[in-house]
């Protein structure tokens, strides 16, 4: 069966967000060609999306507009937070611990969404607070996934506290280590004997949505059943990172004013691991 013919909305949104993707402000011809629209196509609709505030030009270039700008932060989080729910709930009951999902911000990480079981009472759930890199196993996924470039602010936040940068047990090691395994472990930073593990989606490479962590006993995280726990984890934030790239993706290379077959979506893909495949808890 063809393919549905793009309605005005779909292109208008596929402008937008090619806008707002880019690594630097693109021109007309860079924005057709990345959504699959004819030249003078893409020009009337970029007409109207900046009239209406959604897009920016400036000379040949186009940047958001303030009507994105004005979206606020709270909303977006809101948002993350019911597609991120499901899989945390599924996360915290086959491991039986705390999850919690954080956003990064300026210099540090915000936490914006906690599943607590009821036997872990006693651990802080940190519900709204931000969290720096030094301390937590979340903020540190989240720095450990970002550019290089882009680390300084949460390094020098630490290094404002007094936490060591260099050497073997020193921040940039942590963050090195990180980088490498894709988790972020911590012990007793915080609060003892509490341990976390985390580990940041990614979407775009440089980019971190958010993180999910894991936190508990450090008796729980131990050595033994580490590997076990990174691999749930693995998988709750995998599926997660498919959730966040599900519909509203990009679709370069699509021809001009058509989408892809509904039947090329994979809907499946979005699904949490399941709660059947719990880990047993530690001897």
């Amino acid at each position: 069966m063809p393919a549905e013919t793009r309605t005005a909305v779909d292109k208008a949104l596929d402008l937008v967000e090619a806008v707002a993707r880019a690594d630097r402000p693109p021109r007309l011809t860079d924005l057709a060609e990345e959504v699959g629209l004819h030249r003078a196509t893409a020009y009337r609709v970029l007409v109207d999306l900046v009239r209406r505030g959604w897009v920016l030009r400036a000379g040949d270039r186009y940047l958001p507009g303030t009507a994105v700008l004005r979206l606020s932060s709270s909303a977006a989080r809101n948002s993350l937070g019911a597609l991120a729910r499901p899989v945390l709930d599924t996360l915290s009951e086959r491991t039986g611990m705390m999850v919690n999902l954080q956003v990064p911000e300026a210099d540090r990480s915000r936490v914006i969404d906690v599943v607590r079981p009821d036997r872990l009472a006693m651990i802080s759930r940190l519900m709204g607070e931000a969290l720096p890199v030094h301390r937590f196993a979340g903020p540190l996924a989240l720095v450990a996934a970002l550019e290089p470039a882009d680390r300084a602010p949460y390094v020098r936040a630490a290094e404002a506290d007094g936490y060591p940068l260099d050497g073997p047990d020193g921040l940039l090691a942590d963050i090195e280590r990180t980088a490498r395994t894709g988790f972020a472990v911590e012990y007793g930073r915080n609060e003892q004997p509490v341990a976390s593990l985390g580990r940041a989606v990614v979407t775009r490479p440089g980019a971190p949505v958010c993180a999910v962590t894991v936190v508990g006993l450090a008796a729980e995280i131990d050595e033994n059943r580490l590997g076990l726990l990174q691999e749930v984890l693995r998988e709750a934030t995998d599926a997660l990172g498919r959730i966040l790239s599900g519909p509203g993706s990009p679709t370069p290379g699509s021809p001009p004013e058509e989408t892809p077959s509904a039947a090329a979506t994979d809907t499946t893909a979005a699904t949490p691991p399941s709660p059947s495949q719990s880990l047993e808890g530690p001897a």
